[in-house]
């Protein structure tokens, strides 16, 4: 008992100071009021231009009046209503008030001129408390909850790092669940907000990710793996490939380079390649003009002069001339020319 009491208590200590405002000039309008809060109706412009009006609830006159001035008021203690603007203000708000209103404005005497509309009232009890609870699941997702003490039709919408959550960053759920899953990468300023037609609580929190990180490669038992793990001696890699989504990018940039590095290093050495062999086809284009050999006779002792010594041959300079290549006629026999001397 004491338990239902204090949560009444704090139910209208929040709900005081609650205050909704609703334009009931327009005939089938549909109002909210905070329960144990404040709700203002416009009823009309001005009172002071109708000749007599009538606001009650089913068959219960609430308010009568004729132009400025009020003759009827049932709930005085706890509502006012000012003729010069025609809002009329009902204060610690109940269950009772919820319904349909009519109002019936009269512009003469004879009654002849006159005019009718509704409206609807919904007494709604506000959002409190609202908490935030998470847990780690067995992949490193972490599955957070929503949840308010009082408030009646609550409806959710998160934010991390004050942006709306997208399909990218959820595992199951949505921006307007009241629990989500996020995935094993997400961290950062989460907010979660409740809100129903007359009050909207927000509650933020700093959450971190479960640890995990996602391992494509051979342990070192021999088991090649593709999923998110915690980091433990059992979980080391042979070649460690370890990604994570902060570090996906970087690996990408260094593949890139690396590509362009052997594009650069292969155009270099086929060029330096082509080069070597214009040189080489340029040498063997080299014709022998001619050249100048001299045969020296020499003597040799103890021998009669009519035995003459085999001559030696001695070479002089060979000169090469470059000569263009032809491609459609055949090469013609070119004569080699030989100064031959002999001496004796």
């Amino acid at each position: 008992m004491g338990a239902v009491l204090g949560l009444l208590l704090l139910l209208l200590g929040v709900s005081h100071g609650v205050k909704t405002h609703c334009d009931g000039r327009q005939n089938g309008a549909v109002c909210f009021g905070p329960l144990g809060g404040t709700v203002v109706f416009r009823l009309m412009d001005d009172a002071s231009k109708i000749f007599r009006y009538a606001w009650k609830k089913g068959e219960t006159n609430i308010l009568q009046g004729r132009e400025e001035k009020v003759i009827t008021n049932q709930i005085t203690n706890r509502s006012s209503f000012t003729p010069s603007n025609g809002t009329f203000r009902i204060n610690d708000l109940s269950r009772n008030d919820d319904g349909e209103y009519t109002l019936e404005l009269f512009f003469d005497s004879s009654g002849s001129n006159k005019a009718k509309q509704t409206l609807q009232l919904n007494i709604q009890v506000p959002v409190s408390s609202v908490r935030l609870t998470s847990e780690c699941l067995s992949e490193g997702e972490k599955r957070v909850s929503c949840s308010s003490q009082e408030g009646d039709s609550p409806r959710y919408s998160w934010t991390l790092n004050g942006r709306t959550l997208s399909n990218s960053q959820l595992l199951s759920g949505n921006s307007e669940s009241q629990t989500i899953t996020l995935k094993q990468d997400q961290s950062g300023r989460l907010a979660c907000t409740v809100r129903n037609q007359v009050t909207s609580v927000t509650k933020e929190e700093q959450i971190s990710t479960c640890g995990f990180q996602f391992f494509d490669c051979t342990l070192l038992n021999g088991t090649y793996i593709t999923k998110w793990l915690l980091p433990t001696n059992e979980t080391q890699c042979i070649q460690s490939t370890t990604l994570s989504g902060a570090n996906l990018p970087t690996v990408l940039g260094v593949l890139c380079a690396l590509l362009i590095l052997l594009v650069v290093g292969v155009a270099v050495i086929c060029a330096q390649k082509k080069k070597k062999n214009k040189a080489e086809d340029d040498n063997e284009d080299q014709d022998l003009t001619y050249a100048d050999v001299k045969i020296v006779q020499q003597r040799r002792e103890g021998r009669p002069m009519q035995q003459m010594a085999e001559p030696e041959v001695e070479y002089g300079q060979v000169k090469f001339s470059q000569r263009p290549r032809q491609t459609v006629e055949p090469p013609r026999e070119e004569s080699v020319y030989a100064m031959v001397r002999k001496g004796r």
